[in-house]
């Protein structure tokens, strides 16, 4: 009769070990938001730079990989509003329904409207839409789960793998419709069908937010329906605040600190959408056995690798979590990120003196193999650093101000953009061997100091 407590209690235990059923809901919803947009991403510096007459707006590459850089630096500015807005009036599953929605209007503009005006109204959509999705759907994970719940960095894990998956099919389906399935060749003229891409965008968006509308009470709950930011109201109907404790303030200054460090990660992981793209589509030998493979299809590595490593990673840092010695602090992980990035910058030196970088006399393109371990390490830097974050911020801001410090988190990836933009467009100019070269040797330093203040940081946030 012993044995049935004993088959009850591990019950129990393995109950306890299971992530909630609703994230996995944030999870596909997140997969198909992330596919639109990534889908939209790549191959959005491509329908800048192509030739009016094949179908792309004939933008000069350094101003495109500039409007590149300005888009994707708004779309991580504006969850601060959007974050503020859901904390004190919207609550958090309400803007991610607006959020969807006007995001998928962006694309379907980009699709109808084949010109500069169009191009516009469509990434200020986008921009505007993602300001509302972006910091809440990420929050909503984390109120999953209680503060010191040990699962939380595998959710956030997990979560990001929902991420990923949506951007690895993201450029392979919306690349093919746009640069194989809908180009056609007149007169020897070959014009790409970018538009259906976009297309392709908005559908994902769509099927996201229906899956999210329809589930959500079913396995959120109450979850994210109401404001958590409001003013409190006492019997004599005033606005009262509760003043941040000295712990808080403590946890919400590292969440800047480490913002500050994470920028210049970002600035160079976020190459691949437009430096990292023009150096593959000029300079890399895509063919393979007689077939060329699309330009776009190379921003599917990434997630790829995510898909493959992430689980491994995710129990990585389990195990570590119940050892001894315990998981690796958060700022060391961060640390060892921003060094793997610049280690991915370090394996294209070699490629970038092989090939020059002037694409009107290429003496012998680059093996493809150069591309794909940058890839490789970049993912892993950004397994080490990404997710952590993500989970970082949940556990460490007050209630709050839960949102808008994810607001705050996302704004510092915004500053990143905008500086990779710039530095993308400094390849135009000053080659990409002293580009690559500068992104690499700064974030190794970078990760080197960020090692060394992880004792202080930790200390700060206990």
């Amino acid at each position: 009769m012993s044995a049935l407590p004993e088959t009850q209690t591990l019950q129990s235990q393995r109950t306890k070990m299971k992530h909630p059923p609703g994230l996995y809901l944030l999870f596909f919803t997140e997969l198909w938001e992330r596919f639109s947009y990534y889908g939209m991403r790549a191959i959005l510096v491509l329908y800048l730079t192509t030739e009016l007459v094949s179908g792309g707006l004939g933008i000069k590459p350094s101003v495109a990989m500039t409007i590149y850089g300005f888009f994707t630096g708004a779309v991580y500015f504006t969850p601060l509003v959007g974050g503020y807005l859901s904390d004190r009036v919207l609550g958090r599953r309400l803007a991610i329904t607006i959020g969807g929605i006007t995001m998928a209007l962006g694309n379907i503009v980009l699709f109808a409207i084949n010109n500069q005006t169009g191009l516009y109204i469509g990434l200020i959509l986008l921009i505007i839409g993602n300001g509302f999705f972006k910091p809440n759907i990420s929050t909503l994970v984390g109120e999953l789960y209680a503060p010191n719940d040990k699962r939380k960095d595998a959710a956030f894990t997990i979560f990001y793998m929902g991420i990923n998956l949506g951007a690895l099919f993201a450029p392979l389906v919306c690349g093919y419709l746009a640069e194989k399935y809908f180009a056609t060749n007149i007169n020897g003229v070959i014009h790409y069908g970018f538009k259906y891409g976009f297309l392709a965008a908005a559908i994902g968006m769509i099927i996201g937010q229906l899956i999210f509308n329809i589930f959500g009470n079913r396995y959120l709950g109450d979850i994210g329906k109401k404001p958590t930011g409001a003013p409190v109201k006492t019997n004599k109907e005033t606005k009262t605040k509760t003043p941040l404790t000295k712990q808080e303030k403590q946890n919400v200054a590292v969440i800047f600190i480490l913002t500050c460090f994470v920028i210049f990660f970002w600035a160079g992981f976020e190459q691949a959408g437009s430096s990292l793209t023009l150096y593959t589509d000029k300079f890399i030998d895509k063919s393979i056995g007689g077939w060329t493979m699309p330009t776009s299809w190379f921003q599917s590595l990434n997630p790829f690798f995510i898909i493959v490593l992430a689980p491994i990673v995710s129990q990585i840092w389990i195990k570590l979590s119940n050892s001894k010695r315990g998981d690796l602090p958060i700022p060391a992980k961060m640390g060892l990120g921003m060094i793997l990035l610049g280690l991915g910058f370090a394996v294209l030196i070699p490629a970038v003196l092989q090939t020059g970088s002037d694409e009107h006399h290429v003496v012998e393109k680059a093996n493809l193999l150069f591309i794909i371990f940058t890839y490789f390490l970049h993912t892993l830097g950004e397994l080490c650093l990404s997710p952590v974050g993500l989970s970082m911020v949940s556990k460490l801001a007050p209630v709050r101000l839960a949102s808008l410090l994810m607001g705050v988190w996302l704004a510092g990836t915004g500053v990143a953009q905008l500086l990779a933009g710039q530095l993308a467009a400094f390849t135009q100019s000053l080659g990409y061997l002293e580009i690559f070269s500068l992104i690499s040797g700064v974030t190794i330093g970078l990760g080197l100091i960020l090692l060394l203040l992880t004792k202080k940081l930790v200390r700060m946030m206990n």
